[in-house]
């Protein structure tokens, strides 16, 4: 499959580049930033806010990987951060229609539902949290990745393409997540609108490809979490410290994961393999 690839250079860029390569697919890659990889058939560098690279880079795609935007609110211009995101996904999913793409998986956050990014205390309505949950979205990087979803299900009923929007919660590996886990370790307090979620970049990559190259159709938002938090400290157990009262809606023994990955499992038959507990035989959890 020939697939576009954008955001190439970004974390869970490299990390997707890599893993449809070794699959075998032909990639097409952009970003801002240069890319360096000669396995690529070709890399455009620059803004995807502009029309003309959007189209030579889409150009012969059957499916597309939409991972480029700005990946937090901690900028000093919330509305451009607000207006990059949204105008630069209508782009993509627009062209992708346009040139008959028929599978676009892209990156969401789980900071469309107004957890992560919140300026103010906030917590859920229940537990584990699935994709149905109320929006309690506050901040714009969250809101952006609120209209992502609501621009793929747009242009599902229009072109219709299929579509997996992936609501990723902090995603790392190496030093990147060392660094998460020892400010978690620290003081979980500091990830408490985080419910302390978390994924291996690797696992990231392999739900990505399983999102393209399985049979499935129609438009769908999923949760992407490893199956255990960044805590120590029992999963209930940080529930009655950081959120008390709210429910558990089914039990969350051990340190099971706070978010609900029944949707993400159906449809793509994806389960994590990495945790930084206890690495799986051969693998690198960090």
């Amino acid at each position: 499959m020939r697939i576009l690839v954008t955001g190439a250079a970004g974390h869970i860029g490299g990390y997707v580049t890599d893993e449809l390569l070794a699959a075998g697919h032909d990639l097409v890659l952009t970003d801002l930033l240069p890319v360096d990889r000669p396995a690529a058939l070709r890399v455009h560098t620059g803004d995807l806010r502009d029309p003309d690279l959007v189209r030579k880079a889409m150009d012969g795609a059957e499916a597309v990987v939409h991972l480029a935007a700005v990946p937090h609110p901690n900028v000093p211009d919330p509305s451009a951060l607000f207006a990059h995101n949204c105008y630069t996904a209508h782009q993509v999913f627009e062209e992708a229609g346009r040139t008959g793409v028929r599978r676009v998986v892209a990156a969401s956050s789980m900071a469309a539902v107004g957890l992560a990014w919140s300026p103010v205390p906030v917590s859920p309505a229940y537990v584990p949290l699935d994709e149905d949950h109320p929006s309690l979205v506050r901040d714009p990087y969250g809101l952006s990745k609120q209209v992502l979803e609501e621009v793929a299900r747009s242009a599902h009923r229009r072109f219709g393409m299929d579509v997996v929007c992936m609501r990723f919660p902090f995603t790392g590996t190496g030093d990147r997540l060392a660094h998460f886990l020892a400010t978690c370790a620290a003081d979980p307090a500091t990830q408490r609108h985080d419910l302390w979620g978390w994924l291996h970049t690797q696992d990231a990559a392999t739900a990505v490809r399983l999102a393209l190259e399985n049979d499935l159709h129609g438009c769908h938002v999923v949760n992407v979490a490893a199956a255990d938090t960044t805590s120590a400290v029992p999963s209930a157990e940080l529930m009655a410290r950081h959120h008390p009262g709210v429910p558990l809606r089914t039990p969350a023994p051990g340190h099971t994961t706070l978010f609900d990955r029944t949707a993400c499992t159906d449809l793509l038959g994806f389960t994590p393999r990495r945790t930084w507990r206890t690495p799986a035989a051969g693998d690198d959890a960090s």
